[in-house]
């Protein structure tokens, strides 16, 4: 028996992960009506695999979701319970903020806002299909034979679709420890044409904290002066009470166990198909990989402030329970740890991205957009971008507004889109700031300079952000234009400045914001300057320490910016080139027979996206910019 829901809605989102929320949360800030449906409200952003947000890369997508007032940076400074700066010695391009968080907490703060938004119904069910009609989506049918219908429908069902969990021999369906697998959405999704292919994860046993000998491990604590905070509206207050974390690392013992036991694991008897994450392997796929490698740091991160349960980052596995055990208590600290519960490995369906558009819709399906682990990335972070993206913009296509498209100069969510959809995957995708040209560009700091402003104007950033946001720029403007019209000649500065602050005095008259671009100086130097009177150079109030970085990078970085800023503009028109959907490649005289495959196969929007295919040369764009001016014209006389 089909039942038709009582009302519809705007936007449906299938999926409460990281990818669903944000997606869901996106559109209700847009006043869209919207329905989340999740298996189960309980679980409403939960993470799966270690309790931890951010890192190399990974934290510049926080930023940036966080500066479309989304909610993943937010949450985790209510529920981060360890926050440190990786890469502190390094340039602020490269620099990240990483936050171990409290499991529970963090599910507790994420449904307490999804819960707030006036435009978003919750529904705990299961997806089992959707309402189509020739190529376009029109709703959402759920396990019970309720059909609801939806002007868009973002998919972001994670690792759920076909979800298949091994341990040793041991396999069963499950869409996580715990959860069942979405069977039927899986097959719908197969039935309409979408290609597919299967990708791999996994996650390490759980251990008993009160079972573990910390002695014997090396204390790491996180950063507390100051303690970073994620969100931009943030600040350190909101943190729960910080703890630390432990290393330990396994030695020759551990590898000759795992190595002894390798024909018992799903990854070497070809139980598991999928691909799995190669800058994240599981230990036996590290044991194989790194023979000659004698140790490897295994990580003891807390699960929260009320549970003795950690996570044993490094030591992800799908072996047998026995041999678990076996492994672990090798490891110097954990002889008598106790195991709550197993590693496994769960390979599921992800869909080929390549054949997604640049906003994340379906290029085969209008109002279908897919989200998250169902594209063939890997990551709380990655999920949670792609997520508020497609939401963003499947509620201006209800709305019957322009698409939101972030080019790679503009944000890291406009690099990882433009990898995902031109290159596709064939192993699960992970942000690094290394994937980035203008990275320079894209700091953490900057995020919101970059896109607070757009967020705002397409309605999906609230005024109280927006309020904060230009209260901010404005103070970091005027202490700017300060810095520039505060003079100081040779022979003014005292001893102690010279010698302490400069390095030695200056040679002739100089601006305070020249001094600021010298590579030793910082702001929190430069208040601190002082005459040979013992008076200040530069008066009270001074910028925060937060404000004063970003000043900082202004001054240092502006050269760089301004020169990536010029290649941008020289080849943006070009680059910008539309690509019209019907175009004939094979009419294309000079294209090698592989790379007019490939761009049929992907059909890029723009001549930009085109020239990021792998494989398709710059002399092969060339030719295809003499075609496409040919089909414009001809287009123009017919």
């Amino acid at each position: 028996m089909v039942y038709l829901y009582p009302s519809s809605y705007e936007v449906i989102v299938v999926g409460g992960g990281n990818a669903g929320i944000e997606a869901a949360a996106a559109a209700a800030r847009m006043k869209v009506r919207t329905l989340l449906i999740t298996h189960s409200l309980d679980n409403l952003g939960q993470q799966s695999c270690n309790p931890s947000i951010g890192g190399i890369g990974k934290s510049h997508l926080v930023k940036e979701i966080d500066a479309l007032d989304g909610l993943m940076a937010h949450i985790t400074d209510r529920a981060g319970i360890q926050f440190r700066i990786l890469n502190a010695s390094k340039g602020s391009a490269v620099r990240a903020t990483r936050a171990q968080i409290d499991r529970r907490l963090y599910k507790y703060e994420m449904r307490k806002a999804v819960e707030q938004f006036e435009y978003l119904d919750l529904i705990e069910e299961a997806a089992d299909g959707l309402i189509v009609r020739g190529e376009t989506v029109e709703g959402v049918v759920l396990r019970s034979g309720i059909q609801i219908p939806a002007k868009a429908v973002v998919i972001s069902a994670g690792t759920f679709l076909n979800g298949k969990i091994f341990i040793g021999q041991t396999t069963y369906s499950a869409g996580r420890s715990g959860e069942p697998s979405s069977i039927k959405l899986g097959i719908c999704l197969s039935d309409l044409g979408l290609p597919k292919a299967r990708l791999k994860t996994g996650t390490p046993a759980r251990l008993d904290g009160r079972t573990i000998d910390f002695s014997r491990c090396l204390k790491q604590l996180g950063d507390s002066d100051p303690i970073p905070v994620f969100s931009y509206m943030g600040c350190a207050e909101e943190h729960p009470r910080q703890v630390p974390c432990w290393i330990t690392a396994t030695n020759k013992e551990t590898h000759n166990i795992i190595a002894h036991n390798l024909d018992r694991s799903p990854l070497f008897s070809g139980a598991i198909e999928g691909i799995g994450p190669r800058y994240c392997p599981s230990i036996e796929d590290k044991i194989h990989r790194f023979s000659g490698k004698d140790s490897h740091h295994v990580f003891l991160e807390p699960e929260g402030l009320d549970t003795y349960e950690y996570y044993p980052n490094g030591i992800s596995t799908s072996l047998p329970y026995d041999v678990q055990l076996n492994f672990i208590h090798s490891i110097v600290g954990l002889e008598r740890a106790h195991l709550i519960r197993p590693g496994y490995a769960i390979e599921y369906d992800f869909y080929d991205p390549t054949q997604l558009k640049d906003t994340l819709e379906s290029k085969n399906f209008n109002n279908l957009f897919l989200a998250g682990q169902v594209n063939g990335t890997t990551g709380y972070e990655e999920a949670g971008a792609q997520g508020l993206y497609a939401g963003i913009n499947a509620a201006l296509r209800v709305q019957g507004k322009e698409e939101f498209v972030l080019r790679r100069d503009q944000a890291y969510l406009g690099v990882m889109i433009d990898d995902l959809i031109t290159k596709g995957v064939n192993e699960p995708y992970r942000m690094f700031t290394s994937r980035a040209e203008f990275r320079l560009s894209l700091r953490e700091d900057n995020a919101d300079q970059r896109l607070t402003e757009k967020g705002y104007k397409l309605g999906v950033v609230s005024e109280a952000r927006w309020e904060a946001f230009n209260k901010k720029m404005e103070l970091i403007d005027k202490e700017e234009e300060r810095l520039k019209n505060t003079w100081i000649n040779p022979g003014v500065l005292s001893k102690v400045s010279i010698d302490e602050t400069l390095g030695q005095d200056i040679s002739k008259e100089a601006r305070l914001s020249d001094l600021l671009r010298r590579p030793e100086m910082n702001y929190s130097k430069i208040v601190t300057l002082k005459t040979s009177r013992d008076e200040q150079i530069l008066q009270p109030p001074y910028l925060s320490r937060e404000y004063g970085d970003i000043l900082d990078n202004r001054f240092k970085y502006s050269g760089y910016v301004e020169r990536q800023q010029e290649e941008v503009k020289k080849n943006l028109e070009r680059l910008s080139t539309p690509i019209p959907v019907g175009f004939d490649y094979d009419e294309v005289k000079g294209l090698s027979f592989e790379i007019c495959q490939k761009l049929k196969k992907i059909r890029p929007q723009t001549v930009g996206q085109a020239l990021n295919i792998s494989g398709v040369t710059p002399a092969a764009i060339s030719i295809l910019l003499v075609y496409l001016k040919r089909f414009e014209n001809l287009n123009k006389e017919k």
